[in-house]
C-alpha cells in the first residue's frame, strides 16, 4: 500500500488535526494563510486559529495573473504556465510562514488550497445551450504538495458543480458548522471581491439555510481606483470615496441590473461586474462628466445597497444578527452605508474576520478527510451534501 494512504488514514482517525488553509480571492491582493487546529468533524467541529498571515503578492506576479483573469480571450500558454507557477509561489509563502511561526512542516496534517479563480461561468451568466455551470481555479495541488511536503487538498469547487451546484459560494458549509445557533437567526456576510451571505435560521437545520452571492463586493471599487488613481490598487479607509458625492441617478441605474432579481442561490464574478459593464452604463445614461471621486462614492454605496437589497429579499427576519468578514470590513464608508441600508439589523464584525475564508477551506479539507457528510443531511437548495477537494501526496 502507498505509505501516504496509511498516513492519510491515520490523519483521518486523529481527534485533533493541524490544517493550513490558503485563500487567494478575486481582489488579487495576496495569499491568506491560516494555521488551524481542528478538533472533530461535522457538527462537532471546533476550530482554533493558531496563527494567521496575509502575505501580499509582488506587483509583477499580480500583473501576470491579471493577464488571464476573468477574460474570455487569453494566452493559453500563459494560463498553462501560471497553473504551476501560482502553486510554487503559494508553496514558498507556506514554507515562509511555517518557518516564521517556528513550526516544522511534519507537524502539519493537511494543506487546504483554494487556488486562484481565473474564470467563473454559471449558466445564468453564459446562457450557452448544452453547457452547465463551470468555474476554473488554478494553482496545481501536486506542485503544492511536492514543494511543501504536506498532503494537499485542492480544487474544491469542481465537486460542488458536479453535484449540481454553481461552485460558489462555498462558505455555507463552514458557516453552518461553525456559526449556526439554536435560538438566534444569523447572517454571515463576506465582502471580498464579490460579496456573499449565508442565512442561518435558528435551529441548526442545513436544509433551511440560504446562501448566495449578492453581487459586487470590492471588485468594482478596486477596478475604478486602479483605473483612475495612479499607483493605488484600492481605496484605503475610503479616502477617495469620502471626497465624492453619491450620484443617485447612477446608483439607481446600477441597482436595476437583472442579476439582483434572480432567485437564490446564485453566483457571479468580475467576468460580469467589471469596468466594461460600469462604463457602458455611465455612457448610456450620459453620466460621463461625473468626477472619479463621485463615481467611487457611488460605487461604494452601490455595493452596500446591493448587499442590503439581497438581504431584504429574505423577507423580515426577527432576532437577526449580521456578522461581516472580508476586505470590505476595512472600508468605513461601505460599512456605514450598509448599516444605513439595514437599520433594523444589528451589524458587527466577525472575530478573525480577515482569516475567515482561509479557515473555511481548512474546514472543508478536514471534512473531506475526516467527515462523512451526515452533518449536511440531504443538502439544501443549490448546496449538495458532498465532500469536496482533490488529494495530492508529496511523493
Amino acid at each position: 500500500m502507498n505509505p501516504y494512504l496509511t498516513q492519510l488514514q491515520l490523519i483521518s482517525e486523529k481527534q485533533c488535526r493541524l490544517v493550513v488553509g490558503l485563500m487567494s480571492g478575486t481582489s488579487l491582493d495576496g495569499l491568506d494563510v491560516a494555521l488551524c487546529e481542528i478538533t472533530g468533524h461535522g457538527r462537532n467541529t471546533e476550530i482554533t486559529l493558531k496563527a494567521f498571515e496575509s502575505v501580499p503578492y509582488e506587483s509583477l506576479f499580480v500583473n501576470k495573473i491579471r493577464s488571464v483573469f476573468s477574460k474570455k480571450n487569453i494566452d493559453l500558454e500563459k494560463l498553462t504556465l501560471l497553473h504551476s507557477q501560482i502553486a510554487k509561489v503559494h508553496a514558498g509563502i507556506v514554507n515562509q510562514c511555517l518557518s516564521g511561526w517556528k513550526i516544522n512542516k511534519t507537524a502539519i496534517d493537511l494543506l487546504a488550497s483554494h487556488g486562484q479563480t481565473i474564470y467563473h461561468a454559471p449558466y445564468h451568466q453564459h446562457l450557452q445551450q448544452g453547457y452547465g455551470n463551470a468555474t476554473l481555479q488554478i494553482g496545481d495541488g501536486d506542485q503544492l504538495a511536492l514543494h511543501t511536503g504536506i498532503i494537499t487538498i485542492s480544487d474544491f469547487r469542481q465537486k460542488h458543480i458536479a453535484a449540481g451546484g454553481e461552485g460558489a459560494p462555498l462558505a455555507v458549509y463552514g458557516d453552518f458548522l461553525l456559526y449556526t445557533h439554536q435560538e438566534e437567526n444569523r447572517i454571515l456576510l463576506n465582502i471580498g471581491g464579490i460579496a456573499n451571505f449565508t442565512f442561518l435560521p435558528a435551529g441548526k437545520h442545513f436544509e433551511n439555510i440560504v446562501c448566495s452571492d449578492t453581487g459586487p463586493g470590492n471588485t468594482l471599487m478596486d477596478a475604478w481606483v486602479c483605473s483612475h488613481f495612479q499607483t493605488y490598487t484600492y481605496d484605503a479607509d475610503a479616502h477617495f470615496a469620502k471626497q465624492g458625492r453619491i450620484n443617485e441617478a447612477l446608483l439607481n441605474v446600477l441597482l436595476l441590473d437583472d442579476y439582483f432579481s434572480l432567485m437564490f442561490p446564485k453566483s457571479t464574478g468580475p467576468e460580469y461586474f467589471n469596468l466594461d459593464w460600469l462604463n457602458k452604463i455611465i455612457t448610456i445614461n450620459n453620466l460621463s462628466k461625473l468626477s472619479p471621486f463621485d463615481v467611487l462614492a457611488t460605487l461604494t454605496t452601490f455595493t452596500a445597497r446591493s448587499i442590503a437589497k439581497q438581504i431584504d429579499a429574505l423577507g423580515f427576519v426577527p432576532n437577526c444578527k449580521v456578522m461581516v468578514s472580508g476586505g470590505g470590513i476595512h472600508n468605513p464608508m461601505l460599512l456605514e452605508q450598509l448599516q444605513l441600508a439595514l437599520p433594523h439589523i444589528n451589524i458587527s464584525i466577525l472575530p478573525n474576520a480577515d482569516a475567515k475564508e482561509a479557515i473555511l477551506f481548512a474546514l472543508l479539507a478536514n471534512e473531506m478527510i475526516a467527515g462523512d457528510n451526515n452533518a449536511f443531511g440531504n443538502g439544501a437548495k443549490g448546496f449538495p451534501a458532498v465532500g469536496m477537494g482533490k488529494i495530492s501526496f508529496p511523493g
